[in-house]
């Protein structure tokens, strides 16, 4: 019995003993834990959706849950949680939130579009598959030309990819019209830079299409020796649109403007013949360059500038369908 009754104090005196006031044990379990799941949502990736024009953000009001009536304090609120997460050390990153888009993605997935819910899954899907630009601490002022840029660029990449696809097979030889476009016009794009020399360059393409003008651009940087260096996504978007032109026999065009120290900026032009970059003249780049492509009106030329003739290349000749 009196076995008993101190086994009993000796087990209360032990839950006293190893119990701290905030019920963690001497090893700071539960304190322990907690600061794995902090440092866990550090490590963990977040995104913010971001309405960019007044336009989109007074689509989102026709919903109930949508919490913002003024798109400038909206902003306002959006940066503060981006400098807020930045602080907590996390990595963040924005995509463009597109209304339109948003609710043909719920009706496809059967969610209701007026829930935050469903809100949060869109935004983790464009994440994935959309334009983003991460964010570094700059000002939304700069973030947004750059978000808008990027989500330009894909929907030219992805409509121009899907006017390659669509064009099938030759009926003569059998060769993916689309594939050898697009071999064609990365074979073009390699010769163009390696022939440019060392700088700075900046090249654009640009090619009609029945609906809409495609452009790309694309920034390079090459050392006196050494090849380019050059974004892999930008230079696969440049050659895909290269690509269309070549494959639709479009009057496409292509500018390289190269910018090296202690020297004037230098422009050169192409329009695509038969597969090749035929060069142009000097008189034909600055009247390129010096007018306005909507109007047709002259531009005055920028000081320091020199309009220059393209030059060959040296690419292989196209291949003829067999």
């Amino acid at each position: 019995m009196a076995q008993q009754d101190n086994t009993k104090h000796s087990s209360k005196h032990n839950k006293k003993r190893r119990t701290t006031p905030h019920g963690t044990t001497p090893h700071g379990t539960k304190s322990h834990g907690t600061t794995l799941r902090r440092t866990l949502r550090r490590e963990a990736p977040s995104t913010v959706g971001l309405l960019v024009d007044a336009q989109d953000f007074a689509a989102m009001r026709r919903y109930r849950t949508f919490p913002f009536d003024d798109h400038t304090a909206y902003l306002h609120q959006v940066e503060g949680l981006l400098k807020t997460l930045a602080a907590q050390g996390m990595h963040t990153t924005v995509a463009l939130f597109d209304p339109e888009d948003y609710a043909e993605f719920c009706a496809e997935s059967g969610l209701d579009a007026d829930t935050g819910t469903s809100r949060s899954r869109f935004t983790a899907e464009i994440a994935a598959a959309g334009a983003t630009v991460a964010y570094t601490g700059q000002r939304l002022t700069d973030l947004i030309p750059l978000l808008v840029s990027r989500a330009v660029r894909q929907a030219t990449w992805e409509y121009a990819t899907l006017l390659l696809a669509d064009l099938g097979a030759c009926a003569d030889c059998g060769q993916d019209i689309g594939r050898a476009a697009f071999d064609r016009a990365s074979h073009l794009l390699m010769r163009l830079l390696e022939t440019a020399g060392p700088g700075t360059h900046h090249l654009v393409c640009s090619t009609p299409t029945e609906n809409d003008q495609l452009l790309a651009v694309l920034h390079t940087h090459r050392d006196t020796t050494g090849p380019a260096r050059l974004d892999t996504s930008e230079g696969t978007e440049f050659a895909t649109v290269l690509a269309v032109a070549i494959a639709l026999e479009s009057p496409g065009g292509v500018v390289l403007r190269t910018s090296a120290p202690d020297t004037p900026d230098r422009v050169h032009g192409w329009r695509l013949a038969y597969g090749a970059l035929a060069p142009l003249t000097a008189g034909e780049v600055f009247n390129a360059y010096c007018t306005d492509a909507e109007t047709g009106e002259p531009v005055s030329p920028e000081s320091g500038v020199e309009y220059c003739a393209g030059f060959d290349i040296g690419a292989d000749p196209a291949e003829p369908h067999r």
